[in-house]
């Protein structure tokens, strides 16, 4: 993903006319860029690459994926995300309901939105957001982009990893809050207590001059080990949450796919966003299709795997699947028909793994 920041004038919100969530969402990438600040301590540490997004990534290092993703659950483990752009879950509808992108804004202290979005949407983001018409429009918004890395300590030993690095209490900082802090000794970080992985854990976003640094420290306790994108797909799959592309996209709804959460109050009254027309009434009267879980036997179910009814017919298709490390059995989400009968055996509720986010409780 990439990382922005988002000046605004007083209390206006750049772009609230085009994102339905409570706050706006952003993801602008003019700059080209393949490789993470990390990368080459990645191959010095085992990381196997892949190509994610336009980006090279480490899937994984010397451990398989299911030691990563194990490690994260009972301890605690460090992944890079600095592909991703810099908090609540919020999308980019377009006209016809569908979901452009899913980001992550925080509003801060410093008087700006921070927002995390994800790389693929780069482009179709930027033309979204029209900026330049909210400058014609005589509208005081600026963008940043920044060049700043982006880490995620994951799992429930992270508080005692990096407690002794900060000078806040983490136990105020709850589940999508964020502060501006040096951590470890290096100033310019900003925390915030997020994450893909359905544990209790934060993203630091770190100038990336200074990444490795932070990263070898965290890795100097024998709490943390490092994880790749085969782990943080495994884990969110266990906690219930979308990828874009394969989970959400722009054929997909914000209601089909079990996120009307996402959608305020009274953008639902004022029907001021992108799509309102078929995403409210939706909400209202339901839709004929909706994201499940599922659980099956055999060999794991895969993406475009057919879901079929006792009798044969297709009511359905599955967007991930994978063996679930910790409940040693196959998990999956897909979309089925909710007009035709379900199959109760193998429909599961999400997250199939409970969360544990950290809310102050």
């Amino acid at each position: 993903f990439h990382k922005m920041r988002c000046v605004v004038a007083a209390e206006f919100l750049l772009l609230q006319l085009f994102c339905p969530f409570l706050f706006l969402s952003i993801d602008l990438s003019p700059f080209d860029r393949s490789r993470t600040p990390l990368y080459e301590f990645h191959g010095a540490h085992g990381g196997k690459m892949v190509e994610f997004a336009g980006w090279s990534m480490a899937v994984q290092y010397r451990d398989s994926h299911i030691v990563s993703h194990t490690h994260t659950r009972q301890r605690c483990s460090l992944f890079d995300v600095g592909h991703m752009l810099q908090g609540a879950l919020s999308l980019f509808t377009s006209s016809s309901g569908g979901i452009l992108d899913d980001l992550i804004v925080t509003k801060t202290d410093q008087g700006y939105l921070y927002v995390v979005s994800n790389a693929g949407c780069a482009e179709k983001d930027s033309a979204h957001m029209k900026v330049r018409e909210f400058k014609a429009a005589g509208h005081d918004v600026d963008v940043e982009f920044l060049e700043d890395s982006l880490i995620a300590l994951q799992g429930p030993s992270m508080v005692r990893v990096l407690q002794p690095g900060v000078c806040d209490d983490l136990g105020k900082l709850t589940f999508m809050t964020s502060v501006l802090t040096p951590v470890f000794g290096i100033a310019g970080c900003r925390v915030t207590r997020c994450g893909y992985t359905g544990e209790d854990g934060v993203e630091i976003s770190v100038p990336s001059k200074a990444v490795v640094s932070l990263t070898e420290k965290l890795l100097a306790n024998s709490e943390v080990r490092l994880a790749g994108l085969g782990a943080r797909d495994s884990l969110r799959l266990e906690a219930g949450l979308c990828l874009y592309g394969n989970d959400i996209d722009e054929t997909t709804t914000p209601v089909e796919a079990g996120l009307v959460w996402t959608i305020g109050k009274r953008r639902r009254l004022q029907r001021d966003f992108p799509g309102a027309d078929v995403v409210v009434p939706q909400i209202k009267e339901k839709t004929q299709r909706k994201r499940v879980g599922l659980i099956s036997a055999g060999p794991p179910a895969r993406q475009h795997t057919p879901i079929l009814a006792p009798g044969g017919q297709i009511i359905g298709e599955v967007t991930s699947g994978c063996p679930s490390p910790c409940l040693k059995q196959n998990i999956a989400m897909g979309y089925v028909e909710v007009r035709k009968k379900a199959v109760p055996a193998l429909v599961s509720k999400m997250p199939f793994v409970p969360t544990k986010y950290y809310t102050g409780q």
